[in-house]
């Protein structure tokens, strides 16, 4: 895929996650987490970053792009969703040492997952502010949304 169009479906995403994101506010146990101030950073094959801080309040959209781009980076370095990694790593399956991540630089939380778009496109996706499982939720219904 053409860069220009990477970039055009990482925006349909983007796009698509802020179309999203009243539903989850509107779920008490979403909400108590970052009240809305969350983020997406998405990394492509080559390691170009994107992403998007939703929210009012700086500072907590802030850390949640951290976490958002921890998750992200993590997936691009080894390939696999957070938390399941980590499992991995912990049940002996996986040598740490093969990535370079240290168990105490790993995430641990759900919401990083790699995402393979229908044309073969490979996005490493991380989405920080909401529990882990709509962390991965969200991402999975904007990619859909975005018929991608």
């Amino acid at each position: 895929m053409v860069k220009q169009q990477i970039i055009e479906s990482i925006e349909k995403i983007i796009t698509e996650i802020a179309a999203l994101i009243p539903d989850y506010t509107a779920i008490q146990d979403d909400m108590r987490i970052s009240n809305g101030n969350v983020a997406i950073c998405i990394i492509d094959e080559d390691g170009s970053v994107n992403g998007k801080l939703f929210g009012n309040n700086k500072n907590r959209s802030r850390e949640s792009f951290r976490v958002a781009w921890t998750k992200a980076s993590q997936v691009w370095i080894t390939g696999y969703k957070t938390g399941e990694y980590e499992t991995l790593v912990y049940s002996g399956q996986l040598d740490e040492d093969a990535f370079g991540i240290s168990r105490p630089d790993m995430i641990g939380w759900e919401g990083g997952q790699p995402v393979t778009l229908r044309d073969g496109t490979k996005l490493s996706i991380g989405f920080s502010g909401f529990r882990g499982t709509s962390d991965l939720e969200i991402v999975v219904r904007a990619i859909q949304r975005a018929n991608l």
